[in-house]
């Protein structure tokens, strides 16, 4: 038996224990298939967010000292 054949078999006892637990509705086939292969599809890795180098903050500009009185009146 090849693995699609095993794959399928799996997946259609899967949609069929689906079908079961909804009451056996009638017309909702696909969606008990699909629910099957979601169950039954591993979830894929997340992909590691890349880590960007932190740039180091540029030390602040000293605000220039305040002009006293005595400094405007030695201009």
């Amino acid at each position: 038996m090849s693995k699609t054949a095993i794959d399928e078999n799996k997946i259609r006892e899967t949609a069929y224990l689906f079908w079961l637990d909804d009451g056996q509705p009638e017309g909702r086939d696909q969606e008990h298939w699909l629910k099957a292969v979601d169950a039954l599809t591993p979830p894929m890795p997340k992909k590691r967010a890349r880590k960007t180098p932190t740039k180091k903050a540029a030390p602040k500009a000293k605000a220039p000292a305040k002009k006293t009185v005595k400094a405007k009146a030695a201009k």
